[in-house]
């Protein structure tokens, strides 16, 4: 079958035609269906309004003929009711012996047809009859009832004029539609091959855009048709893609610089012991070593897991999780590791969730709140409805407006020395967002009582359906 295949010269290959060269087939092909069909319909049609005027024609007779034979012989026929014309080509007054009493032709001959309709019934139409000479005939016949007699009235018409009117139109259609078809053909390549140019214009215009430089835009057409719609959503899809790969590359450089100063940091303690071992002692470890290899180990975890929420949605253990036990076991944990005041204001709530990573989100709310309060934080857990809510707030400098939404985007810092040096890699809100959105729950950013920053995190209070990578 392949080979068969290769046989065949790329020419006769539908599928290897332009689409320009398909679309004008496919239409010619439709048009020229289109027309026979309807051809077809028409010469039907003409053909059954052409023999019922015929047969009109000829009942109108015969009638004529019958009315007169009440009152004259066959012989005192007025000559008129038996002339004949392009449509009425034979007339016969038959009597009940069969015999042709009066006729249209100079020669009696025999009856154009054997059938007898009775006297004073309706008029039979549409009767095929051939004359002596072998012309095709349709006739009407009807039965009178004369003043000496009995009677049937034939009246034939030719059916040449019928066939020669179809004759003419279908040799007309039969010219006719293939240059229809034709025209058809030329006109859909033409406006197929017109739009293609702005199609490959776009293509064009797309393969020189480089992976290096995505911020180039294609035009948009003044019309507003469907090549504009397109050149709208390849902008758009650029656009998607220029600002994915910046992301990308400041997350590539962000996530590299954090690594590097931990690193740097112990590459240079490590260098230390090796030229000087008597240098290695526990606080080295202790005071340097370990806290770098930590951050680093924190830093490597939260990539992962950002990583995996990426790729196929944030994995969930659900049960039932008691978010004041959550809450109250790290602003215990928080107590513990700072001077700063940290109180609570904890309602009992239950919901179903993943308590390690609700624990997470509390852990990374409350180390961000004590990081930047002044004095002190504090920690509420209320249920609103189906709502559960939690809010961490601070006294610290806050956080202005335009910068509340940018805060949950990866390695954002508003004050990135500070930040540093505080212990902040960037990655806690955008790790509480990350949670929070894969419990089918929102976090906002707000401004606190006391003028510091002020998170809100809603869940719900029910069961809950873990988010799906295409959701999330």
């Amino acid at each position: 079958m392949m080979t068969r295949m290769r046989s065949v010269p790329e020419w006769l290959r539908p599928s290897l035609w332009g689409l320009a060269i398909r679309s004008a087939l496919a239409a010619g092909v439709v048009v020229t269906i289109a027309l026979a069909l309807g051809a077809t319909a028409l010469l039907f049609v003409l053909d059954r309004s052409l023999l019922s005027g015929l047969d009109d024609a000829a009942t109108a007779r015969a009638q004529d003929i019958t009315t007169s034979l009440r009152s004259d012989p066959p012989a005192d026929l007025d000559a008129q009711l038996l002339d004949t014309n392009q449509r009425i080509t034979l007339v016969q007054v038959i009597d009940r012996a069969g015999q042709v009493v009066r006729t249209s032709d100079t020669d009696p001959g025999t009856p154009a047809t054997d059938v007898r309709p009775p006297a004073g019934g309706p008029p039979v139409p549409g009767l095929i009859g051939r004359t002596e000479r072998g012309a095709d005939l349709r006739i009407t016949a009807q039965g009178a009832r004369g003043v000496d007699g009995e009677y049937t009235v034939l009246v034939g018409a030719s059916e040449e004029p019928v066939e020669a009117t179809l004759a003419t139109v279908g040799g007309l259609l039969a010219l006719g539609g293939p240059v229809i078809a034709l025209v058809a053909a030329v006109v859909t390549y033409k406006l197929v091959r017109r739009s293609l140019r702005s199609v490959e214009h776009i293509r064009t215009q797309v393969a020189t855009i480089s992976s290096t430089d995505l911020g180039e835009r294609i035009p948009v057409p003044a019309p507003r048709d469907e090549i504009a719609a397109l050149t709208r959503t390849m902008n758009d899809m650029l656009a998607r893609l220029e600002a994915g790969h910046t992301a990308q590359r400041r997350f590539v450089g962000d996530a590299s610089h954090e690594l590097r100063s931990p690193l740097a940091t112990v590459t240079m303690a490590l260098e230390l012991a090796d030229a000087r071992p008597e240098m290695l002692d526990r606080e080295l470890v202790r005071d340097t070593l370990l806290p770098e290899v930590t951050r680093m180990h924190l830093l490597v975890d939260d990539l992962l897991l950002l990583a995996r929420a990426d790729e196929r949605g944030l994995p969930l253990r659900l049960g039932d999780v008691d978010l004041d036990d959550v809450v109250d076991t790290e602003v215990h944990r928080a107590r513990g590791e700072t001077g700063k005041t940290v109180t609570a204001s904890l309602a009992a709530v239950r919901i179903g969730g993943d308590r390690t990573q609700l624990e997470r989100v509390m852990r990374n709310l409350i180390d961000n709140a004590v990081r930047f309060a002044a004095h002190a934080v504090h920690v509420e857990v209320s249920l609103r409805g189906n709502t559960a809510q939690i809010t961490v707030s601070d006294d610290g400098p806050g956080i202005p407006q335009p910068d509340r939404a940018r805060v949950f985007e990866r390695f954002v810092r508003l004050d990135n020395a500070r930040e540093r040096d505080r212990g902040g890699s960037g990655l806690g809100l955008a790790i509480v967002a990350e949670i929070v959105s894969a419990h089918r729950g929102s976090v906002r950013i707000g401004e606190s009582a006391q003028g510091g920053v002020q998170v809100v995190v809603t869940l719900p209070a029910t069961p809950v359906t873990p988010v799906s990578p295409a959701e999330s």
